[in-house]
């Protein structure tokens, strides 16, 4: 069976190396050629539908390319591991079945959180033998396929390009507009990432927000709109749920999810995960005052979310960057509940002074992070929170949203 894989990435090479060599087209290629593994290396031009009998793509590659509105036989990685149709064609690449039995998977999707709470409830479950993957970085064809659990973080690319795998247990978090212009608009994105509840059979549970809960599944629906929801569901006492803001949601759906399976709430557990660097991360400089590096919110939500905890208190607020398309109006709704004032980075600096001026909310225009964070140093107290949450990604000025978290540290712990 010939395997046709599109972007030499990090996926599809984990792919190639348990399938043995396949044939990579790449648009970095333009004249063929083999690497150390005995792949071939394409140049896009050369492919031939016609000759080709599986194409997969990277999951980031865009539905646009003109690769894939030639592919006539698409799957996504999901599929070629998770699904009887791509039992056989690992069994015609290799000659046995990858998993015997299929692991029981856990998708986990959103806009928001996917990675924290992927994070978390392997966390719940090691024990239990569980291990994580999909978009929190491990390819599937790198999972330990002898774990009983898989808790995969899904992105809306996978789900886009996913046509036979299906989850045993859908977690969705809140879903508000991002990668649109890779989908094509709000509703195509929200599709995708309702698009497993299709699958779905009776008696596998879903776990989602409030606004999807007429949405038509066979599958056990668990509506939640935040919390509180969540808590009085299943018996979770917030009390003792050491987390704040989105990460108290993030916990509270991890803590369900153990519940359902398990029919346990381990509160000591989940009170020691430790959250990763650049999310809701407090600083405390010489003179008291906090800042938080939020550098991770690159969306709206995000951001939104990152501002729930700080009602009580004067905010200022470094936004901006690369927006990718997203209306942010339904941010500043929310910002003008808040004694606020914003200082605006990135290349959509402008845009976001005009929609502060038309909210009448506070701000200036300071382009770099720099400029912003000296800016605030004059005004800011300790009665005051300084935050970093752009509701943008980075790469207009910075490398990473990491890159620009660091440089963020590395101001503040100079004062």
């Amino acid at each position: 069976m010939i395997v046709s894989l599109f972007g030499y990435g990090k996926t599809t090479r984990a792919i190639a190396e348990k399938l043995g060599p396949c044939d990579f087209y790449d648009d970095h290629v333009t004249v063929p050629h083999k690497d150390d593994k005995g792949n071939r290396l394409l140049p896009p031009s050369l492919f031939d539908p016609e000759k080709s009998d599986v194409e997969i793509p990277s999951p980031g590659f865009p539905p646009t390319h003109p690769l894939i509105r030639e592919a006539k036989n698409l799957i996504s990685e999901y599929d070629l591991f998770l699904s009887d149709y791509g039992r056989q064609i690992r069994e015609s690449r290799i000659g046995i079945s990858s998993f015997s039995p299929r692991p029981f998977t856990i998708w986990i999707s959103g806009t928001n959180g996917k990675t924290t709470t992927t994070q978390m409830l392997t966390h719940l479950l090691e024990d239990r033998g569980a291990v994580s993957g999909g978009n929190i970085g491990t390819p599937l064809a790198r999972m330990d396929a002898k774990a009983p659990i898989w808790v995969l973080e899904t992105s809306s690319f996978t789900l886009h390009y996913t046509r036979f795998a299906k989850p045993d247990l859908y977690l969705l978090l809140p879903v508000t507009p991002d990668h649109l212009s890779w989908h094509g608009g709000e509703e195509a994105y929200t599709a995708d990432k309702l698009k497993p509840l299709g699958f779905m059979q009776e008696g596998e549970a879903v776990l989602l927000p409030h606004l999807f809960e007429r949405c038509a599944t066979d599958g056990f629906l668990i509506p939640y709109e935040g919390t509180d929801d969540i808590c009085a569901y299943f018996g979770i006492d917030p009390k003792k749920v050491e987390f704040e803001g989105a990460f108290a949601l993030d916990a509270v759906l991890a803590l369900g999810v153990a519940k359902i399976l398990f029919d346990e709430i381990d509160y000591e557990k989940i009170n020691k995960f430790k959250l990763e660097p650049h999310r809701q991360e407090k600083i405390i400089d010489s003179r008291g005052r906090l800042w938080i590096n939020d550098t991770k919110a690159t969306n709206i939500d995000a951001t939104a979310q990152a501002l729930v905890p700080w009602k009580e208190r004067t905010v200022h607020l470094i936004l901006g960057g690369d927006d990718k398309g997203v209306d942010l109006s339904p941010l500043f709704e929310k910002l003008k509940e808040y004694d606020l004032f914003i200082y605006a980075i990135g290349s959509n600096r402008e845009k976001i002074a005009k929609l502060a001026q038309r909210y009448r909310i506070g701000c200036e225009v300071d382009e770099t992070l720099e400029r912003a964070v000296e800016a605030i140093d004059k005004r800011h107290t300790q009665k005051s929170v300084a935050i970093l949450s752009p509701a943008a990604a980075s790469l207009d000025q910075f490398a990473s949203y990491a890159q620009r978290g660091e440089l963020f540290k590395k101001i503040v712990s100079s004062f």
